[in-house]
Formats: structure tokens, sequence, C-alpha cells
């Protein structure tokens, strides 16, 4: 990650850090959350509920006894149940040995496996459900584009779009009919690169075919953290002309050349708002996703392609929206584990692996793409989170569940002994991969 290239192109450090707080203060205040109202509901007692660690900045105290505080390092929080020890729920022995019946009850190790359980389980949960919830309210807000393919506005090109007109619905195109979006893209990716096409669209009632381009020109729909594209200053609504000298009128075009590329500095040309500019960049290798639960490994320069035009939109409807947020929660866990799966099978590189200041520098990315992209990040992150802390590993709400489980089988929870050994553990892991991340951060271009 280029430290430079972040403070100019953000405005300092000051945005990013501010940007991946606040991201990550939203999800620990769900996630915190999620375990302090299970757990009430469950009978178990919270006596600090914080967002952040180290010194107090603002406390107050309910009338259940919880003191509720923001604290000096933003970095995580916790909740601390009558019983525990300290903010990763180790056991307060001397504390609970003391305790009477109906006290004991009340404590976090005290209270029955399965309420402890549900207390433990709740926060990565509500880590879900916050992402399902965030996804559907951004899908309903943003729209999903309409059958047929319908141009809510054309996109500024610096070629000519022919006879296409806003409203238009497009029923074929070069005599494929495309009755869906999924037809749409089906007929383009089959359809050589060539412009004028011939359109048959629907206009005010009739059917008339025109003259249109070819529907992908190789114009910029988003840039992506940590890339050559957002180094060197490409923004979304460029279009590139050529690279390397050779013109390019199309998406796949570009893609193609960047991937012969190899690494190999290129000189692009792009059209913004009527100027010509020149960049030179070097396209980065990444392991991207596969519909099939694979990876592939490609040359990229982090710029996405988009239609010549905005589609028009209209909303799901809260069941349609709940359904897409469930499926897009889906997604990102899917794909999370299979990244991992092939991280530790060394399938694809362990740079894929990112830790806080990647996470900042995508936030600040998010940040400035405006407050829907923004929002969409926190819900990506949310489910990353909640992910993560179910892994079974000791100090983490997965290490927890796995105790209880053992609890319920044998009729007893591991020794004191064992559990501050386990959780010992469990944080000298959570430090080795902390570091690790950090190292990619650093020195994974």
């Amino acid at each position: 990650m280029d430290i430079t290239g972040l403070i100019s192109s953000f405005g300092g450090v000051a945005y990013t850090f501010v940007a991946f707080i606040v991201a990550l203060s939203i999800i620990v205040a769900v996630h915190e959350y999620g375990h302090y109202i299970v757990g009430r509901w469950c009978g178990i007692k919270a006596l600090v509920f914080s967002i952040g660690f180290g010194p107090v900045l603002f406390s107050r105290t309910d009338k259940r006894g919880t003191v509720w505080q923001i604290a000096a390092l933003p970095f995580g929080g916790y909740v601390k149940f009558l019983g525990d020890a300290n903010a990763a729920s180790g056991k307060d022995a001397e504390g609970v040995a003391e305790m009477d019946e109906a006290t004991l009850r009340q404590s976090m190790h005290g209270a029955p496996v399965w309420a402890r359980a549900a207390t433990a389980a709740a926060g990565p949960v509500f880590n879900f459900i916050m992402s399902i919830l965030v996804f559907g309210a951004v899908i309903m807000a943003r729209g999903q584009a309409i059958d047929p393919p319908t141009i809510a506005s054309i996109k500024p090109l610096p070629a000519a779009i022919g006879e296409l007109r806003d409203g238009d619905a497009i029923l074929s195109i070069a005599g494929v009919d495309v009755g869906d979006f999924e037809q749409f893209y089906e007929a383009v990716e089959d359809m050589p690169v060539r412009a004028p096409l011939d359109y048959r669209v629907l206009r005010d009632g009739q059917e008339v075919v025109v003259d249109g381009p070819y529907p992908f020109p190789a114009l910029v729909a988003g840039v992506q953290p940590d890339s050559a594209a957002l180094d060197v200053g490409i923004e979304v609504g460029d279009v590139i002309v050529s690279a390397d000298g050779q013109p390019i009128a199309a998406f796949s075009q570009l893609q193609d050349k960047v991937m012969a590329s190899e690494g190999k500095p290129m000189v692009i040309e792009v059209w913004r708002e009527g100027e010509l500019l020149e960049f030179v960049l070097v396209p980065r290798k990444r392991d991207l996703p596969l519909g099939d639960g694979g990876f592939e490994t490609r040359w990229l320069i982090g710029a996405t392609g988009g239609l010549f035009f905005e589609a028009e939109t209209a909303s799901p409807g809260p069941l349609g929206a709940l359904q897409f947020g469930v499926s897009q929660t889906g997604y990102i866990i899917q794909s999370s584990l299979s990244g991992l799966y092939h991280m530790i099978a060394g399938a694809i590189s362990t740079c894929n692996l990112r830790g806080p200041l990647g996470i900042a520098e995508t936030s600040a990315v998010a940040a400035s793409q405006g407050i829907s992209t923004f929002v969409w990040f926190v819900a990506v992150l949310s489910t990353a989170v909640g992910l993560l802390n179910l892994f079974p590993i000791p100090i983490l709400d997965g290490g927890h569940l796995v105790f209880h489980a053992y609890e319920a089988v044998r009729g007893k929870p591991p020794s004191d002994r064992a559990m501050q050994f386990l959780m010992t553990l469990g944080l000298a892991l959570m430090l080795m991969v902390m570091l690790f991340s950090i190292s990619n951060d650093l020195f994974c271009q």
C-alpha cells in the first residue's frame, strides 16, 4: 500500500482514520449490542458496555446498573458481564466463588450453558442481520434495473451514441432479442466489438430501429481501492481511448490489453469531459473469485466497466430487498471462506489477507465515493467481522461456542487452568495473524 498516495488522494491520514473509525465503531456497536441484549434476555447481567478500550472519555450508568461508555482507543469494544475478569470474558474465579446461587445465575459463568451459548453467538448473528438489512435498504433506495433494459439517461462519451434516447426500452441488439438483462449480457458477450449497431427499441408505445454504440465502451464505472488506476488518478466517468498507442473501443479490449501486459507499465489515454489525459500505470496481479467457488489470477488495473447508459430502476419491495440482502450476505461468507481455503492450500496469494491499514484505505475510498457506497462497505465489513468472530479460536465468540459445546457434551466446562492456557494461545494466534496482515498492507502490491 502506497502511504504517500493515500495521503495525497484522500486529504491526509486524518480522513482515512476517521472513515475507518466510523465504519468500525458502527460494526462494533451492533456486534456488542447483540451480546448485551441477548445476554439480558437470558438473565445475564451486563456490568459494562464499552465502545473502545483504555481511558474512558464518557460514561453513564443506566437503571439496570450497566455502565455505557466510550473509551479513548476506538479499535473495538466489549461487554463485560457479571463474573467476567476482563473484556475477553475470562472468568473471575474468586468473585464467582463468593456469589450466592441467585447472583451466580446472573453471571456469565453461572448461567445455563444454553444462555451463555446464545449470548456468545448473538454478536456475529447481529452483524449478519445488520448486513442483510443494510444491503436490502440500499437496493430499495437504489432500485434494481427493470426489464426490458430501459435507458434512464445516456452517459457522456467521446463518440456519437446514434439515435437512442432516454426512455427507450431495448428489445433487441443487432437482431438478437434481449427481453431482460440476462439475455442482454449473453447477447453482448458473443457479439464482436463494432459500431454502430442496430437497436430495436420501444419508444412512446411504438417499436423503432435506430443506430446505437457498442453497449460496453471502455467507460470507467468504478475504481477499486489499492489499485493502479486509483494511484494514478483515473476517475469514474473516464473513457479509455487507447492503451500503449492502440485504440480501445470496448472495455473487454482494455481487459485483454492489461492481461497481455503481464505487469509491465502501460500508457493509458483517457477522455475526461472533453479533455484527453495520459497516465502511466502498472497492472497488479490479483486473485478473483469465480462462480464455482474457485479463483482466477489475473492482471488488473483496478477499474471496472459499465454500460453506456444508466438503466431505469424500480424498488424491489421489502420482501425482494430482504431476499437480496440474504443472498448478498451469503455470497460474502461463501467467497470469504473459499478465499481462506485457497490461501491455506497455496492456490492463491496470502496477500489477499488484508489488515487494518488496508481496511482503513478501503474505508476512505468508499467514503469518498458517496454515502451509499460507504454504507454498502460497512455492510460488507460487518459480514466479515461476524464471520471472523465465529472462527473456533479462543478469545473469539466461536472459541467460546466450542467451550460451551464441550460443556454440553461432557456435563462440565474445561478447567480454569485449561481455559487460561487456551485463551492465551488464542490471543497469541490472533496477534500473529494481525501482524501478518499488517505486513501485507505494507508490502503487498
